[in-house]
């Protein structure tokens, strides 16, 4: 139960994350129209939202595969920085998107809202691998 809403959690991050930059880049350009709100929510941002959650799974293994994941005698430390980096780009994304004003406040050059999404990244991370992280037992 608990590895099904971890994956779960995982994945509703990546799509977060892939709805969000994708949104962005189109407020960006000159299809900035394609980013019309509903309630202050982009209504590309849904539709690909949407999709994202059908990729999600994919995207989350592709990564697997490219870092050797199963292959690694200690999975632990890709794995926190897997987590960590999940919820790093969630924040990062989610702001840019729907807290543009947050991006504004600077801490001694860097954007403070960069700042506070590595600090809370490091602390969820850290909660996160108390409530569902399980060693895997290798069998000799």
């Amino acid at each position: 139960m608990k590895l099904r809403i971890s994956t779960w959690l995982q994945n509703l991050g990546i799509a977060c994350s892939i709805a969000s930059l994708l949104t962005l880049f189109f407020r960006l350009s000159e299809f900035s129209w394609m980013t019309r709100t509903v309630y202050h929510i982009p209504v590309f941002f849904v539709s690909i939202f949407l999709v994202s959650i059908v990729i999600a799974e994919d995207v989350r293994n592709l990564f697997k595969k490219l870092f050797w994941y199963e292959k690694r005698k200690v999975q632990r430390p890709i794995w926190q920085v897997g987590i960590g980096f999940i919820f790093f780009l969630t924040q990062i994304s989610t702001v840019m998107v729907f807290g543009q004003e947050l991006t504004q406040p600077q801490l001694g050059g860097m954007p403070l809202f960069l700042v506070f999404a590595f600090m809370n990244a490091f602390i969820l991370t850290v909660i996160y691998e108390e409530i569902f992280y399980r060693p895997v037992k290798i069998k000799a």
